[in-house]
């Protein structure tokens, strides 16, 4: 009885260093699959580093686009409100030249008798002036006859 004690000591014993044996390759497999694991976490925390550095400088570029976004829509607001009193310049202006053309209608439909009377007088003048040159040019013409006679008879 003693053998079978030792022999299943032995049995016992083989049994445990095929355990150890098998362990001993599972945790080799799992070591190397462990160094991968540690090998792509590390280019992993390379890219997500990447990664970070490309989305805080977009995230710079964009605050700056923003801001500039920004003072342009302010100057754009500056010339929209310039438009603005434009047209409430011209309507103004339309406004007082309406008033205006109103005020010279009245005037001229109310003075129209004197601007005719005016109108005559004007021609008359004009006539008299005329006929005033046409008699200075007569009477001018008249002398230089009167003249070339007296200097043929002297």
């Amino acid at each position: 009885m003693e053998i079978i004690l030792y022999l299943s000591a032995a049995v016992a014993a083989v049994a445990f260093f095929v355990l150890v044996l098998f362990i001993g390759r599972t945790l080799k497999s799992v070591q190397v699959t462990l160094d991968s694991v540690s090998k792509t976490l590390v280019g992993l925390e390379k890219q997500l580093d990447g990664v970070t550095r490309e989305t805080t400088e977009l995230l710079h570029k964009t605050n700056a686009l923003a801001e500039d976004i920004q003072n342009k829509s302010n100057s754009l607001n500056t010339v929209v409100e310039a438009v603005k009193d434009v047209g409430t310049s011209i309507r103004k202006f339309n406004g007082t030249i309406q008033t205006v053309t109103s005020s010279v209608d009245r005037q001229v439909e109310q003075n129209k008798d004197k601007v005719s009377q005016i109108i005559q007088w004007t021609n008359v003048f004009l006539e008299l002036k005329e006929k005033w040159a046409a008699k200075k040019q007569s009477k001018e013409m008249d002398e230089k006859k009167v003249e070339r006679v007296r200097e043929r008879g002297h």
